[in-house]
C-alpha cells in the first residue's frame, strides 16, 4: 500500500498522555481499537478452529508439544496456538491490523517489524501463566520488543485476565534458573501439561521468584478489557494470568509481538523471516505471505536514509517527523 493510500483511511492518533502513560506504567489499554466487525472476524476464525470446521492444526506434526494429548472428540485440551499468521489469512490480517500498527508507530517508532502471533483460547478450567517478562524469550537488539493483546472476549478476574505490576518494566530481565540458581518464572512446559503434576508449579508464587520482584511495585493490577480493546505492554513488564475459573466463559485473545524494524532479531531465523509491517528499515525483512497489505515508506531517492521519528504534535497527539 502506498503512503498516499495510507492517509485515506482513518488513522488512530495516540495522544501524548497515552504515550506518557505507557512509558510510566509499562502498559497501555486502548479501548475499542478494533471495531465489532473486526472482532467478529477473529472470533469466527477461533470458533471454526475450536469446532474443527477448519483444520489449523494440519501444519503441526503429531509429536509437536501443542498437539500432545489432543483427541478428535476433545479438541484443544491446550490453551494456545503459536504462529497461526504463517498459515491463515485472517491470522495474518490480525497481526498486521492497521489500527494496531498506528499505536505501535507512536510507542516504538515509525518502523515496525511483526514477529509473533499466538491465539489463546482459555476455555473453562484452562489457561494460566506465572510471572514472566517477554524479552527473555524474544530478544531484540536494541531492546524494542512490545506486545499487543487483542481481547476477543471480556477478560476479568473470573475467566483469567492479565495481571500486571505497573512500573516493573524499569526492571532488568531476570533469567530463569541455571543449575538451580537464578530466578524461577513462567515455564510453558507446566502450562502444556508436559511436567508431572507432582512437580513444583510456577503458578505458585512461593516457587516463582519473580513474584518477589513484582511485589516491589505494590499489589498486582487486573487488566479488565472488553472485546476489541487492545493492551500494549512493554517487554520487561512483569505480567501473568490465572486459570479460567468460570463454568461457561471462554477468554479468547490474539496476542502479538513486534519490535522496531531497525532492531536486530536473533530469533526464529533473524530479521529476514519477520514481516516489515510499517515504515522502512536498513535490515532484511519478509513480506506478508498471504497478501495482507502493509503501509511501507518508500526509500529516499538519494539513498541517504536518515529515517524518521515520532514526536509530540501541537494538537496533543503523536506524529511522524521525516528527518
Amino acid at each position: 500500500m502506498s503512503e498516499s493510500t495510507a492517509v485515506q483511511r482513518q488513522r488512530y492518533a495516540v495522544s501524548i498522555e497515552q504515550y506518557a502513560d505507557y512509558h510510566r506504567n509499562g502498559y497501555l489499554i486502548v479501548k475499542g481499537l478494533l471495531n465489532e466487525t473486526d472482532v467478529e472476524r477473529l472470533r469466527s476464525w477461533t470458533d471454526d478452529i475450536y469446532s474443527g470446521r477448519i483444520t489449523e492444526l494440519d501444519h503441526l506434526s503429531p509429536d509437536h508439544p501443542w498437539m500432545k494429548d489432543q483427541k478428535k472428540t476433545e479438541r484443544l485440551s491446550s490453551a494456545r496456538m503459536h504462529m497461526p499468521h504463517q498459515h491463515n489469512v485472517t491470522a495474518e490480517w490480525g497481526l498486521l491490523h492497521p489500527q494496531v500498527l498506528d499505536v505501535l508507530e507512536a510507542l516504538i517508532g515509525p518502523d515496525v517489524l511483526a514477529l509473533q502471533s499466538m491465539l489463546f483460547f482459555n476455555p473453562p478450567g484452562k489457561g494460566g501463566q506465572g510471572w514472566h517478562q517477554d524479552s527473555f524469550y524474544i530478544q531484540t537488539q536494541p531492546d524494542s520488543l512490545i506486545g499487543a493483546w487483542i481481547a476477543l472476549d471480556r477478560a476479568d478476574e473470573a475467566n483469567g485476565c492479565l495481571w500486571v505490576a505497573p512500573g516493573s518494566h524499569c526492571e532488568p530481565i531476570y533469567p530463569p534458573p541455571v543449575a538451580r540458581k537464578g530466578y524461577v518464572h513462567a515455564d510453558e512446559r507446566h502450562i502444556q501439561g508436559l511436567v508431572p503434576a507432582s512437580a513444583p508449579s510456577v503458578m505458585d508464587d512461593e516457587v516463582n521468584n519473580l513474584s518477589q520482584v513484582a511485589s516491589k511495585y505494590g499489589p498486582a493490577v487486573p487488566v479488565i478489557v472488553e472485546p476489541g480493546d487492545v493492551v500494549f505492554f512493554h517487554s520487561h513488564l512483569l505480567h501473568r494470568s490465572y486459570r479460567n475459573e468460570t463454568a461457561d466463559r471462554f477468554r479468547r485473545a490474539y496476542v502479538l509481538h513486534f519490535c522496531n524494524a531497525r532492531s536486530w532479531v536473533p530469533w526464529h531465523g533473524s530479521n529476514q523471516n519477520h514481516i516489515l509491517a510499517r515504515g522502512r528499515t536498513h535490515l532484511p525483512f519478509a513480506s506478508p505471505k498471504l497478501g495482507t497489505p502493509v503501509e511501507l515508506t518508500p526509500e529516499p531517492e538519494s539513498g541517504d536514509d536518515q529515517g524518521s521519528m515520532m514526536v509530540a504534535m501541537p494538537g496533543g497527539d503523536m506524529g511522524k517527523l521525516e528527518m
